[in-house]
């Protein structure tokens, strides 16, 4: 069974008037499953549960990516900080020597 998008605005309360209506908009991108090129006009309102889905997707990436920085400079704190104590200590690092 094929369901067919219904033209009605529960903003005005008729069908929908397109063109003249402010919320009336073009998306214009890369659909994230299927990797195609995406160029549609629809109402503002009919976007958002798609533009709240691919937020949430770019917030899950910056979240990894955030950590992952935050891994490295986890590492190279640790790393100042061996070279600092050895220095303090008076002994060579093989870090430094190389």
């Amino acid at each position: 069974m094929q369901l067919k998008v219904g033209e009605f605005c529960p903003l005005i309360g008729k069908d929908c008037v397109q063109l003249q209506c402010k919320f009336f908009c073009k998306i214009q991108g890369k659909d994230t499953n299927t990797g195609k090129d995406v160029e549609e006009w629809n109402c503002a309102v009919a976007f958002l549960p798609l533009l709240l889905i691919e937020n949430s997707g770019q917030q899950r990436q910056t979240g990894a990516a955030v950590e992952s920085f935050r891994n490295e400079m986890v590492k190279a704190n640790e790393v100042n900080q061996q070279v600092l104590l050895a220095r303090m200590r008076g002994v060579a690092t093989p870090l430094l020597e190389g």
